[in-house]
């Protein structure tokens, strides 16, 4: 069970996770799309903070000894859905780059044969 003085604290620093996500997405370094799996995360590590016996029944469902353990494994497997996620992301932009690239080498190739075209002329 967690004392008082460290709930405060926790919900606390939650509330100030929440600002600067909200913060972020209002000065748009941050997209909504993107902001969602890290207020999820906000929100699973409120409603821990909130209702511990959460983190107790996942501890026995997974028959997991420690609340300690169980928080670790729940924080660790929310930072590789993020990771993935980023991935994910990161894959995506990296094709969009290369067809952008191989599009724009295209369109150049074009151009210089429309220029040398005009310079025979």
């Amino acid at each position: 069970m967690l004392s008082t003085s460290l709930k405060t604290a926790i919900l606390v620093a939650i509330f100030i996770y929440f600002v600067i996500l909200v913060l972020l997405l209002k000065q748009k370094r941050l997209a909504l799309r993107y902001t969602l799996l890290w207020m999820f995360s906000g929100l699973l590590m409120l409603l821990v903070t909130i209702f511990p016996q959460i983190l107790e029944g996942v501890t026995r469902l997974l028959g997991i000894q420690l609340l300690s353990n169980a928080l670790f494994a729940i924080l660790f497997f929310c930072v590789l859905m993020i990771l993935i996620s980023l991935t994910s992301i990161i894959s995506k932009q990296n094709e969009s780059i290369k067809q952008l690239v191989q599009h724009t080498a295209l369109m150049e190739k074009r151009i210089r044969a429309i220029e040398e075209k005009d310079e025979r002329l």
